[in-house]
């Protein structure tokens, strides 16, 4: 539903080898929306590369970017984080673009 509300297709998720990705229900949600299920190699960690990064880059620049009062704070904080490094936010690895430039099946397409 949160993708679908930015107009964005999911058509295939990828995940570790955890066990809830291993259930009966993670299975059936999938293949109830018609997305199919692709896994990492085990003992491939150049695999998650790419979100190990964005887990230090939430750390630095969101999670423990300034004191916060309070987790309802630290929460509300973030929904306006994400905005800026999906649309607004240049990556290097993308040539200077931000990430939603890489979404090529959402409504409306960045420009």
């Amino acid at each position: 539903a949160f993708f679908t509300d930015l107009g964005i297709t999911v058509e295939r998720v990828l995940t570790d080898n955890g066990s809830c990705y291993r259930s009966r229900i993670w299975h059936e949600t999938l293949k109830a929306a018609g997305i199919t299920h692709k896994r990492t190699r085990p003992y491939r960690p150049q695999t998650n590369g790419k979100v190990e990064r964005f887990n230090r880059t939430l750390l630095d620049e969101w999670a423990y970017l300034r004191p916060y009062a309070n987790n309802t704070d630290r929460a509300e904080a973030l929904e306006p984080f994400l905005h800026a490094y999906n649309y607004h936010r240049c990556h290097t690895a993308l040539g200077g673009r931000p990430p939603i430039s890489r979404v090529n099946n959402a409504a409306g397409q960045y420009s």
